[in-house]
């Protein structure tokens, strides 16, 4: 079984395009028995906070869906802080959670995040 961790913008990428790579991770929460995601309150926090930003144009039933879908079939952790230098302050609750359920973490930006081996693009994890 994989365990994975998915970053902020490869929801809202889903969410936005529903025939991409984002999209298809997505539905592996739910849909796959290889597959295990991960995330902490403090993750499924900024998902709420930022699938609701009225920019986006997310209705309210995807927003909701996607969040109990994390909630029903995810497992939530409090990970321990780490003290890892990153680029953006704001991306650790990704990385924190993602190190200590010895997940891979899913992120379009991973350039915000140090270069290891369990950090990957949507791309590069579906390619695995």
């Amino acid at each position: 079984m994989k365990n994975i961790v998915i970053d902020t913008n490869v929801i809202v990428s889903a969410m936005l395009s529903p025939t991409g790579n984002p999209a298809k991770i997505t539905a592996l929460i739910s849909g796959s028995e290889d597959i295990q995601v991960y995330y902490s309150a403090a993750v499924l926090s900024e998902y709420e906070r930022v699938l609701a930003y009225k920019r986006l144009k997310i209705s309210t039933k995807m927003q909701r869906a996607i969040l109990s879908s994390f909630k029903m079939f995810g497992i939530q952790i409090d990970p321990p802080v780490s003290t890892i230098p990153l680029p953006d302050e704001t991306d650790r609750i990704f990385y924190d959670t993602a190190k200590a359920s010895g997940a891979i973490l899913i992120t379009g930006n991973t350039k915000h995040y140090p270069a290891e081996p369990f950090i990957m693009t949507p791309a590069e994890f579906l390619s695995k």
